[in-house]
């Protein structure tokens, strides 16, 4: 499940693209299947409108109609993304730079219009969630493959399909997952689960992939649900109207951008 790098998944939430189904001939380790994941093929740039919808214990919805661009420029992939409804977000953006270079963490900003400034988004916040969703500012960014050990714990049949069940561990002992646990499918290398464990290693979140589609000769996920399982709280995401290689120009993932808006 690509969900390192979620705004591409959202934002990033959250898109697996085209992979030539196959059947892997040899063995696959538990860091060579998920650097399988992080391969996958996205195109250049990739434009949709999203519907975020943030759904509490007693069932009640809030709904967000979001715009927001992707661009790969080789060492590093920009997102933006613009809050169009409702009133009380509207003209809210959010900017993420994920970069290639092991050594370099996510940039990413927020532009709140009733403060009329973009704020950057500090390491100490990226725990924090994001516009009230279930998805943290970590969420959104990229994880790089070798900052946590990957582990093949099992294979699972889950109707009809087969999966790769796979055990992250971060590095770093800081982190705020003690480790996810991720289906990851056979045939394309999409997933279909990832688990998010606490601190305490108790069960927190449960990404769930209802839905991917071939657009463009890509597969891109277009419904997602992220469950906090501990607060009985849900997002779902649902992406429409995606375009694919369109040319975007470079000088759409700015402040100045989010500032004007669409």
């Amino acid at each position: 499940m690509k969900t390192l790098k979620m705004t591409t998944v959202i934002v990033a939430l959250i898109i697996a693209t085209g992979f030539t189904s196959r059947l892997v001939a040899q063995e696959l380790n538990g860091r060579e299947i998920v650097e399988k994941v992080y391969n996958l093929p996205t195109g250049d740039d990739q434009t949709s409108n999203l519907t975020m919808t943030l759904i509490n214990k007693s069932g009640k919805q809030r709904i967000r109609k979001i715009k927001q661009f992707t661009k790969d420029l080789g060492d590093v992939e920009k997102s933006i993304m613009f809050f169009q409804s409702p009133a009380d977000v509207k003209n809210t953006s959010f900017m993420s730079w994920t970069y290639d270079d092991e050594s370099k963490s996510d940039d990413q900003w927020i532009y709140l219009p009733a403060l009329k400034k973009v704020k950057r988004i500090s390491s100490d916040s990226k725990n924090d969630y994001f516009m009230g969703s279930d998805f943290t500012y970590d969420d959104l960014g990229d994880r790089k493959l070798d900052d946590d050990t990957h582990e093949l714990v099992g294979e699972e049949t889950i109707d009809g399909v087969d999966y790769y069940v796979v055990e992250s561990t971060p590095k770093d002992e800081e982190y705020m997952y003690s480790k996810t646990k991720t289906w990851i499918r056979k045939d394309n290398f999409i997933g279909l689960k990832k688990e998010f464990y606490d601190e305490d290693e108790d069960l927190l979140k449960i990404l769930k992939i209802k839905k991917f589609e071939e657009i463009s000769g890509f597969l891109v996920i277009t419904s997602s649900e992220m469950e906090n399982v501990q607060k009985n709280h849900r997002t779902t995401m649902i992406l429409n109207n995606v375009e694919i290689n369109t040319s975007i120009p470079t000088s759409k993932f700015s402040e100045r951008m989010m500032m004007r808006g669409m």
